[in-house]
């Protein structure tokens, strides 16, 4: 069964080859991947290495956590399952009158809607 590891305080010029390279030393690695800012492309200093088994995850944990790699001390450690954090809006209130509920504004609609329900303003 394999194992999904964290690897975090990555130089930013390292990339998944030498994570790839680093992590087979103590094991086989089915995937290594350093996380990239959609935007601009570059490295968001952390990563993640899938090895093949728990045996081999275990190994790399204690061989590579807090050990120097690029002039950083890595961070590794397994990863844990990454969290639903749901849309984006919600909450606030601008723009809506009439006491009617809100949706919420989408990720891609501004931030501001949402909230209300409650009775009608007295302006």
């Amino acid at each position: 069964m394999t194992i999904r590891l964290f690897v975090g305080n990555l130089n930013f010029k390292t990339s998944s080859e030498d994570l790839q390279e680093l992590f087979g030393q103590v094991g086989e690695v089915q995937s290594a991947s350093v996380v990239t800012d959609r935007e601009t492309g570059r490295s968001r200093g952390f990563g993640f290495v899938e090895m093949a088994s728990q045996e081999d995850g275990q190994r790399a944990i204690e061989q590579f956590n807090g050990k120097e790699f690029n002039g950083r001390n890595l961070t590794v450690n397994e990863a844990r399952p990454r969290e639903d954090r749901g849309g984006y809006g919600g909450g606030g209130g601008y723009g809506n009158r009439g006491g009617r509920g809100g949706g919420g504004g989408g990720r891609d609609r501004g931030g501001y809607g949402g909230g209300g329900g409650g009775r009608e303003p007295r302006w």
